[in-house]
């Protein structure tokens, strides 16, 4: 099982939507078996696949619970190969929980909760909140790669350079095969000549950037209150294509 960390410690940069998108593009062009992470409090993925609860148990109790086994939390969608491990606000309590337990190792408890079943999935994409916490801190210690999502704006690279010195010190420390792939960017307008200016200017940085971008739709927040992928939903838009395109280009790597 690869496992893929999207993360950016900005907002609004569609992090939920590529993880919850590429998981589906996964599934269905790749005939690939996929567990999406949700390791966000407000459970996005988990309401946009009907698995959000508070009366079941969830990422809170993976990484808090002692001898639990994963496959009690991991719930079927109603997308055939796409499964999801889900979260909800309890995780702020959690991340207190893990923080104020001494008694056993803090940073590898989702990778060892994983290992049980990472020969039943292809793939595992955890969906990160906008932080670095230590559900966040797992999350990347569970990974091979890492993807940051960006928007094209005055605030695209704010927390980058943070994010990277996190990510190499867990690859130092923690993670020696984590790999940081880069950044590609979403809500992409090629007709604004803001975004084809940011966009030259993001070559100019350290930062890998895809060639992939993702465009711009006015069917992509339709998509979310419908619980539907961008190409269930609208099939044709340039978006549709583009998530097609950026898994594609993110396996040649």
């Amino acid at each position: 099982m690869k496992t893929i960390s999207i993360i950016n410690l900005k907002g609004g940069v569609a992090k939920t939507l590529t993880a919850d998108n590429m998981a589906h593009v996964l599934a269905v062009f790749h005939n690939k078996r996929v567990l999406l992470v949700d390791n966000d409090k407000q459970g996005n993925t988990s309401k946009a696949f009907g698995v959000h609860s508070y009366d079941e148990k969830s990422l809170s109790d993976v990484l808090t619970a002692r001898r639990l086994d994963v496959r009690e939390v991991i719930k079927k969608t109603r997308f055939e190969n796409i499964d999801v491990l889900p979260a909800n606000m309890t995780l702020i309590r959690a991340n207190m929980e893990v923080l104020m337990d001494t008694t056993r190792p803090q940073q590898t408890r989702l990778r060892a909760a994983l290992d049980p079943v990472a020969g039943q999935y292809d793939f595992c994409i955890i969906d990160n909140a906008p932080d670095i916490n230590i559900s966040t801190i797992n999350a990347l210690v569970a990974s091979d790669d890492v993807m940051v999502p960006i928007t094209i704006d005055d605030f695209a690279i704010d927390g980058l350079a943070e994010l990277k010195e996190q990510i190499d010190n867990t690859r130092e420390d923690l993670n020696p095969q984590l790999r940081f792939c880069g950044c590609f960017v979403t809500q992409y307008d090629r007709a604004n000549e803001a975004d084809t200016q940011g966009e030259e200017f993001l070559k100019t940085l350290e930062y890998p950037v895809f060639d992939t971008h993702i465009r711009k739709t006015p069917k992509m927040k339709p998509s979310t209150f419908e619980r539907l992928p961008i190409i269930l939903y609208s099939p044709r838009c340039g978006a549709s294509a583009d998530y097609k395109a950026l898994v594609e280009e993110w396996l040649r790597t």
